[in-house]
């Protein structure tokens, strides 16, 4: 079969290869899944950079999640049958023709819902899901979040505004800020201008700030823990700029704020089964709808793998990247 692969650990643009390899079999409790599109998440490039909270084997294939077809099922497998379209997170080796799963982990998707949306269904949206429960914000109240017009920053700012939050979103440059106000995620404010932090009062008409969520690192950790009202929380979600989180004690001290992080695949591990269900459950039933809509910006194919992360850490891209793998299976 066709697979990305990785020799070793480094830029994606100069370790992303394209080769033969075997067809994995599934073992027991496990399926085979005929990958249809895969996304390029930030936590697969930083797996490939070998800087993720666990480094595979060499030599690899990367690739988290996907939506695709069931192809063979192990021994023991109850409930799916071949053909079956699905959708599953969390895996490795994603970006190939075939790879395999845990049958308890793979979810199937009706028809109703695109491949586009159904391929990134699970892995931001469940861990934006969890995020926003663990939060722990009441209607009315005010979160922070920078990078926002990422996927996650769009998936805080529809399940948060569906809950009655308040979301004051922070991006670096005005094109950026463009895309969420069409989006009609307001308010918006543009970092790079030196006034913005004196328009936070403004835009949330003097309202604390009850928790931020940073996944830039570096200073920008810091801009938000100055928005912190008092015994407010700050969240690191992420390290986009590959910088350490750069933190005034003050701020922490006399605000008795909590810092602290937020890792999905541990969190989802944690918080059981039958929680992961009723979360994945109400996001199937969100996209079947049509309420939730993750779009793609452009689709490559394997042997692009490289062209396709560079294309996905240009600066103003409104949508994910993805791999292509077959023909549309959904609508």
């Amino acid at each position: 079969m066709r697979a990305v692969v990785i020799e070793q650990f480094g830029e994606p643009e100069d370790v992303l290869t394209t080769g033969e390899r075997p067809v994995p079999e599934p073992g027991p409790g496990e399926v085979r899944i005929a990958t249809a599109l895969a996304p390029i998440h930030n936590h697969d490039l930083a797996i490939i950079r070998g800087t993720y909270g666990y480094r595979p084997e060499l030599p690899a294939i990367p690739g988290t999640e996907a939506v695709g077809r069931v192809d063979a099922l192990g021994p023991d497998v109850t409930g799916l049958e071949i053909g079956q379209r699905v959708t599953v997170s969390g895996v490795r080796g994603a970006w190939a023709e075939y790879f395999v799963a845990m049958a308890g982990a793979v979810v199937p998707v009706p028809d109703s819902v695109s491949d586009e949306t159904a391929s990134q269904l699970l892995a931001m949206p469940l861990s934006a899901l969890m995020l926003l429960e663990d939060l722990n914000v009441e209607p009315g109240q005010w979160i922070a979040i920078n990078a926002a017009n990422g996927a996650v920053g769009r998936l805080v700012n529809q399940l948060a505004r569906a809950r009655g939050v308040h979301v004051l979103n922070l991006v670096r440059s005005a094109v950026a800020a463009k895309s969420l106000r069409e989006l009609g995620f307001e308010p918006v404010l543009e970092t790079e201008s030196g006034e913005w932090q004196q328009q936070v009062a403004e835009v949330t008409g003097g309202e604390p700030i009850a928790r931020a969520v940073d996944q830039v690192s570096g200073p920008a950790a810091n801009d938000l823990l100055s928005l912190l009202g008092p015994r407010g929380e700050l969240i690191t979600f992420g390290a986009l700029s590959g910088r350490p989180l750069v933190l005034n004690p003050g701020p922490i001290i006399f605000k008795q704020a909590v810092v602290k992080g937020f890792w999905g695949s541990k969190r989802a591990e944690e918080i059981g089964a039958s929680e992961r269900r009723r979360l994945i459950t109400e996001l199937v039933t969100l996209a079947a709808r049509g309420e939730l809509d993750l779009a793609v910006e452009a689709t490559y194919p394997l042997n692009e793998a490289a062209q396709a992360a560079a294309a996905s850490e240009r600066p103003g891209r409104n949508a994910k990247i993805a791999l292509r793998v077959t023909a549309l299976s959904g609508r």
